[in-house]
């Protein structure tokens, strides 16, 4: 049912399936989800959710002490169909698609001011991409955006993420039925930056949802990407894309709660990573309740490390409640280059600095793919020929 392996280079990788009556995944929550910060103690790195988390390294935003008093700019541009809206907590569409699971962003929903909405309207085809970018000015910021496509509506959403801040923030992605929405997400932070936020997306009967998380900057980046189904016939693909370097901490934490019958998930992470104590989580959970009969489901995470120094820690769960799905399986894998490669190339004239660059952008190529974008992809690709730079 399930493959998983493990190449161990300064890494810790590990994986489960469980057929359960109850839910385990819940479990390894410390508090249930709520929009309330008081309900989530302040986390010391014991609990499941924060060991891998250099707390420290938060800047006062697990704790409370991480007081609103930064600048962030936010730009967004959309074709004229789009409505973009500003609204107060208390707007009935913001939360929908989801509460805060831990403290982090308990406390981003407790501390933004106001929300932005951004609304497609119903069957509008957009052609041209929604374009979200924020950049930070330095201090702290907190944020809360909506983004909405009515029934069969279909869109592309890009939101770039660049400056310094210190920032946490919840996104709600809310598919109608038949709709159809591509969200990239690009983390491209200063080497000081600090962002955790949570990304909520419900997905409607007949629905698809397709996310692209890229990660490169930042000296914390926590992201936390969750689907539920509001029907059947949803699907969902999460793909992510995470360049790890010198004393960065990029953490991706994964949750697909499989709770509508005949839906389907597929998750496709990948990550390299260089130089001392550069360090990636990624944890994938994927949950196939009681009633989510013909489910199909599979979830992969490779990571390649090209310096010694580095480590990775990568842990997909999978728990089924129900006998009657389609599939559902995991892989994860870490290693070094592949030495066979870089013979095959280097026996055909090529130098091993060229190789190893091919062999990097090989491993990468499928996902670059999946953008959609040429412009996102152009960037992508240039960023990852700049941090080859350091060690190729």
């Amino acid at each position: 049912m399930a493959e998983a392996q493990n190449i161990p280079v300064g890494s810790n990788t590990t994986g489960s399936i469980a057929v359960a009556a109850e839910s385990t995944v819940a479990t390894r929550m410390s508090a249930a989800p709520s929009f309330d910060v008081a309900d989530f103690p302040v986390p010391h790195g014991r609990e499941e959710e924060w060991r891998f988390t250099p707390l420290e390294r938060l800047r006062g935003l697990h704790d409370g002490t991480a007081e609103a008093s930064g600048s962030l700019k936010a730009e967004v541009t959309a074709p004229d169909v789009v409505a973009v809206e500003t609204v107060a907590r208390d707007d009935a569409r913001v939360g929908r698609a989801g509460k805060p699971v831990d403290r982090v962003a308990a406390q981003a929903f407790s501390s933004f001011e106001k929300a932005t909405v951004v609304t497609v309207p119903k069957e509008a085809v957009l052609t041209e991409p929604v374009r979200v970018n924020l950049h930070g000015e330095g201090g702290v910021s907190y944020g809360h955006t909506v983004f909405e496509l009515g029934a069969f509506a279909e869109a592309v959403i890009v939101i770039d993420h660049t400056g310094d801040n210190v920032r946490s923030a919840n996104v709600e992605y809310v598919l109608g039925d038949g709709a159809k929405l591509t969200v990239v997400s690009v983390q491209d932070w200063d080497d000081t930056a600090v962002h955790c936020s949570q990304h909520n997306a419900l997905v409607g009967r007949d629905a698809r949802f397709k996310s692209v998380v890229i990660t490169f900057g930042g000296d914390v980046v926590r992201l936390h990407p969750r689907v539920n189904y509001a029907g059947p016939g949803g699907e969902a693909e999460l793909y992510g894309l995470y360049f790890t370097d010198s004393g960065q901490h990029q953490e991706h934490r994964l949750f697909v709660d499989h709770d509508s019958p005949n839906c389907r998930s597929n998750v496709a992470y990948k990550g390299a990573l260089q130089g001392d104590d550069a360090h990636a989580v990624w944890i994938g959970d994927v949950l196939i309740r009681k009633a989510a009969e013909g489910t199909d489901t599979y979830e992969l995470n490779r990571n390649l490390v090209l310096t010694d120094g580095a480590r990775v820690d990568s842990v997909p769960n999978l728990e089924i409640e129900t006998g009657e799905i389609v599939g559902a399986g995991h892989a994860s894998a870490t290693g070094r280059f592949d030495d066979e490669q870089l013979f095959y190339l280097m026996a055909r004239g090529i130098t091993e600095r060229e190789a190893r660059r091919l062999v990097v952008r090989g491993f990468f190529a499928e996902l670059v793919q999946q953008i959609g974008l040429p412009d996102v992809e152009e960037r992508l690709l240039a960023k990852i020929e700049t941090e080859l730079e350091a060690t190729v």
